[in-house]
């Protein structure tokens, strides 16, 4: 898949000892210990009707809802035995060397606040945080007390996003980036039935920090970021709009989030308006594009040909395929994350400052100059 696609079999090799066979890669010496912090966001149905593949156990859930509780373990089979009220009694009882985060995204802060001073190694769902301000503290923390603080996002275990990495920046095929646009959403969370425990904070302007624009937007954030190699916009404008606020209406449903970069520009459309599913990347090119799709799916064109070509992308290969395994790797076998990695905290820093200058930029109508909101990127200039 390239030699920018670091999840490659040479990369993993050359992690490990020159001793270790091929069969050993990924194998973790015993699971990961994981304790899994609220039920309440749907995406945990990931880790809790994961595959059993030896890299994580996990050890203890923490949700004081007791029904909400019942219902997941009816449905995965875990035992009610490792479901605890809080994070202190979970911690205590078992000890995890690592937690996922499946609450509010305001919650965030409160389990790195717990968790970062005993050095226990922290994953939240996509976004970091509710706000900028959380998303410092968080970080100070993780600094401070030696912590890995990861982000997971469901693109990140896109075969077709690693391809085109490799396509655009090691092989050069469609020249420089001149304009990335990404789609990203659904029908609305409320159509798409998501639970009333999930429903209840996605929809809080406090607890999930907006709407579409939370939800959605940090996608494209993170996949730019990670594309421009941690490069900071120079100005960013965005819109949001009500347009069901029947069903929605303390937030926003609909964000365009436009990001300029001296030498080009990222358009981001996030929405719980959309006619399907969508998460997909258009990357356009002095002399060609690469659209993905979605997971797999591809298009091409090169060299200003007036036709495109169609590619599959390959999943990614097995113990850097998801999340926990990532995690797994992070922890245990100190893998090191690449500059900007989508999971890294310095990605995901900037990402939440492009979420923050989008939710200014919206409330006052007018587009936010980079320098001016973060003065410190001015000093570096």
């Amino acid at each position: 898949m390239g030699l920018i696609l670091l999840f490659s079999i040479t990369s993993l090799i050359s992690a490990h000892d020159n001793n270790m066979e091929l069969k050993e890669i990924g194998k973790a010496q015993k699971p990961l210990r994981i304790g899994v912090v609220g039920l309440v966001h749907t995406h945990v149905h990931w880790i809790l009707g994961r595959e059993k593949l030896g890299d994580i156990e996990i050890v203890g859930i923490v949700e004081p809802n007791r029904e909400l509780a019942q219902r997941y373990a009816d449905q995965h089979g875990y035992s009610m035995d490792i479901v605890f009220d809080s994070l202190d009694e979970m911690v205590k009882a078992v000890q995890p060397e690592a937690v996922t985060a499946f609450n509010s995204i305001y919650d965030h802060l409160d389990t790195v606040k717990y968790c970062a001073p005993l050095g226990m190694h922290v994953m939240v769902e996509k976004p970091l945080a509710v706000s900028w301000e959380h998303a410092q503290e968080m970080i100070a923390l993780a600094k401070k007390h030696e912590i890995h603080l990861l982000t997971n996002y469901e693109t990140s275990w896109y075969g077709s996003n690693y391809k085109a990495y490799d396509l655009v920046h090691t092989e050069g095929k469609i020249g420089n980036i001149r304009r990335m646009v990404f789609h990203t959403g659904h029908f609305g969370p409320i159509e798409i039935g998501c639970n009333p425990e999930f429903l209840e904070w996605l929809t809080d302007p406090v607890l999930n920090g907006g709407g579409a624009l939370t939800d959605f937007g940090c996608y494209g954030a993170n996949l730019a970021t990670w594309f421009m190699k941690g490069q900071e916009p120079e100005s960013v404008t965005c819109i949001t709009q009500q347009l069901k606020p029947n069903l929605y209406p303390k937030v926003d449903d609909d964000a365009t989030i436009v990001l300029d970069y001296p030498e080009n520009q990222v358009i981001i459309q996030a929405s719980w308006n959309w006619p399907h599913h969508v998460k997909d990347m258009e990357i356009y090119g002095t002399t060609g594009y690469v659209i993905c799709k979605n997971a797999s799916a591809m298009e091409i064109m090169t060299g200003r040909k007036q036709e495109s070509s169609a590619l599959e992308a390959e999943p990614l290969p097995q113990g850097f395929h998801d999340p926990f395994a990532l995690l797994q790797k992070v922890v245990q076998e100190n893998h090191q994350l690449p500059a900007y990695d989508v999971s890294s905290l310095e990605n995901n820093k900037r990402v939440m400052q492009i979420l923050e200058a989008a939710k200014r930029s919206a409330e006052t109508h007018k587009t936010i100059i980079w320098k001016d909101m973060f003065p410190e990127a001015a000093m570096r200039n």
